[in-house]
């Protein structure tokens, strides 16, 4: 990846005085265990994600963590049972009718991917009546099945997103046992949803297994990274155009052949794209890099290079300073993954630790997720492993 050293100027600084607060430990049981995704919140401040195990069925559940005065109450929206998919890589989406919409890995059942069903998008609501109970399961509809595997995609591990016609469209990595990943859009049309795909990865210089979740910017075009493939086989940024009769993807940059990036993207007000990277194309550390357009070209700059085998995992999130925050899920003093802060400034970026996860990961341990920012510069999200229960736990960070 090319480095502009004038940009990429990169000093260190330690812990600011951050509180770090465990919102709810996890226990394996009802209310979910091991969470990989990051956190949505709604307009009033409450939070909404998902856990890839736990629940009535071990398959995973939706929670909720509401927001009253200066603390949060949790609870579990719905426990994926049998016939609704198993194990949820991504985060929840608020769809326009203000429900939420997301993916399971696997499931509900079928041919492909070993067997275990290719994966699912399904949508929860609030019950149709008044729930008098403490906890109420909100209800549950299948959106659509990934069929088998094949060019229809499989394996979702990112949330779709919705365009200003009420369609959806995300991407799946695709079975490993075939190439090569998609992306698609789900259309409804009275009460149902039909699935077309906008887009099939070849694997070779248009990229492989995209990751991630899928951006807009203001003209409708869509971007997204693959974890493999491109000119250099470690990986790409790809743009979706929309054309009269489909779309037209056009690779902005191929990494070098370890990079991997395996996180989404995120616009800063001036059109620039930020990422990481798993490597970075030498030591497999991982990095924060920005792409610049510029000429109908895109400039690729490393911002940050990691020095304790963090690869990052997670799509960052940029606050209105332009500062931007993500997580590690390995790496650090003791390998339990860390939360940083990039500040520019001076014609470079400087680094903060803002937590890092120690043994015996007693306030949690690989942050796998990313974080969200609230109004008020509070950061959220949830880690895989650690807490009382060794589940993970759904964290606050506040400045």
């Amino acid at each position: 990846m090319a480095i502009a050293f004038a940009l990429a100027v990169v000093s260190m600084q330690s812990a600011q005085a951050q509180t770090y607060t465990v919102l709810h430990n996890f226990t394996g049981g009802q209310d979910g265990g091991t969470s990989f995704a990051a956190l949505t919140m709604d307009r009033a401040g409450n939070l909404y994600g998902t856990t890839y195990y736990g629940g009535s069925a071990n398959q995973g559940v939706v929670f909720k963590l509401t927001r009253k005065g200066g603390s949060f109450v949790f609870n579990t929206l719905h426990s994926f049972g049998n016939g609704e998919g198993i194990g949820s890589y991504s985060k929840v989406t608020i769809g326009p009718d203000g429900s939420l919409y997301g993916t399971t890995q696997t499931g509900v059942s079928g041919p492909g991917c070993g067997g275990m069903g290719c994966g699912t998008v399904y949508n929860l609501r609030l019950p149709p009546t008044a729930c008098k109970a403490a906890l109420c399961d909100w209800s549950y509809s299948l959106v659509y099945q990934f069929p088998d595997g094949g060019a229809n995609g499989a394996l979702p591990t990112s949330a779709p997103i919705f365009d200003q016609n009420g369609n959806m469209l995300g991407a799946t990595p695709g079975d490993l046992g075939q190439c090569c990943g998609n992306v698609y859009e789900l259309k409804p049309s009275n009460g149902n949803w039909t699935q077309s795909v906008l887009y099939s990865f070849t694997g070779g210089s248009d990229g492989n297994y995209p990751t991630g979740d899928v951006i807009w910017d203001q003209a409708g075009n869509l971007y997204g990274v693959t974890y493999m493939g491109g000119t250099h086989g470690g990986g790409v940024v790809y743009q979706m155009v929309p054309s009269g009769s489909g779309w037209t993807e056009n690779v902005l940059y191929s990494f070098d052949a370890t990079s991997d990036p395996d996180g989404g993207l995120v616009f800063d007000k001036s059109g620039n794209l930020y990422g990481t990277t798993t490597g970075d194309g030498g030591s497999g550390i991982g990095t924060v890099f920005m792409l610049s357009p510029a000429g109908g070209a895109w400039t690729s700059t490393v911002l940050y290079t990691f020095s304790k085998w963090e690869e990052p995992r997670s799509s960052l999130v940029m606050d209105a300073a332009g500062n931007l925050y993500g997580t590690a899920d390995r790496g650090g003093k003791e390998r339990g993954g860390t939360i940083f802060k990039l500040t520019p400034g001076n014609g470079g970026w400087t680094y903060t630790l803002l937590k890092e996860f120690d043994d015996p990961c007693d306030e949690g341990c690989f942050p796998r997720g990313g974080v969200i920012l609230d109004a008020s510069g509070n950061l959220y999200g949830t880690t895989s492993g650690g807490g009382t229960h060794g589940q993970g736990v759904v964290y606050e960070i506040t400045p």
